[in-house]
């Protein structure tokens, strides 16, 4: 059983005057942020103030790049060919880069979101077209990666360094990817029952899917996701949880191999 492990949390998701996510709060529980960079979500603004949060506290970087889909905050699945999904995390990264540069900062990590991460779970390729976009702006780059699926493959077929995701609020199928959303029991919302079942995933080095059936897997960071009303009282938990079981909280520091 691994000693310790990395909080992470999607955030810098609000746009103009809309506010999404408790960002401020939720940087002083995790070790690492992944920060929106303008298509699914956020703006010029948001980003450099969120960069800044970051890097205050001390808080590990990764790009967040999704989907063109402001409206649909890039959960809406498009279909885009693969030389378009190259570019699209070129350029999202790129902004990053430059945002986390200008905030005394540096970007190390990369995580998909939303709609583009569930497909490239689902699809090898898919995947490998948006991690070689990612490698060709910096190789050394982290590719954080829901772990057990298509996106793992991905990286071990690449050979880059990468870091294994679970998520403290979400429902898991047999295979290893999130229940839909729209499924009831999707998104799970009592901070005690995240807090225990993060941890007994964690001791057990296993996804435990809502079939019963356990999936052996590198866990190296657990996401808690900033938006929702129970999201910093899930994160709060989680973490003391952790604590309670001796597990330390620390920065992931990639992988090469399971």
């Amino acid at each position: 059983m691994s000693t310790s492990v990395d909080l992470n949390a999607d955030m810098g998701e609000s746009f103009g005057p809309w506010k999404m996510g408790q960002d401020a709060e939720i940087l002083q529980v995790i070790s690492s942020a992944n920060i929106a960079c303008g298509f699914h979500a956020s703006d010029p603004d948001v980003m450099a103030s969120t960069m800044a949060l970051a890097v205050a506290n001390g808080t590990g970087i990764g790009a967040h790049p999704g989907f063109p889909d402001l409206q649909g905050f890039g959960r809406r699945r498009m279909h885009l060919s693969h030389a378009s999904l190259g570019n699209l995390v070129r350029y999202q990264l790129g902004a990053a880069q430059t945002m986390a540069k200008a905030a005394g900062g540096a970007v190390r990590h990369l995580k998909l979101h939303g709609a583009l991460a569930n497909m490239c779970a689902e699809d090898m390729d898919m995947a490998l077209a948006c991690y070689k976009g990612a490698l060709d702006v910096d190789p050394d780059i982290i590719i954080m990666v829901l772990a057990g699926t298509a996106q793992q493959k991905a990286v071990e077929e690449l050979g880059c360094l990468w870091a294994g995701e679970i998520f403290a609020d979400r429902a898991y199928n047999a295979d290893a990817t999130l229940v839909d959303r729209s499924l009831p029991g999707a998104v799970i919302h009592e901070p005690d029952y995240a807090a225990k079942r993060i941890v007994s995933m964690v001791q057990a080095e296993a996804i435990l899917a809502e079939d019963g059936s356990e999936i052996p897997t590198a866990i190296d960071t657990i996401c808690l996701h900033g938006d929702g009303p129970t999201a910093l009282a899930i994160a709060r938990a989680v973490r003391a949880e952790l604590s309670a079981a001796g597990i330390d909280i620390k920065p992931f520091t990639g992988r090469r191999s399971c």
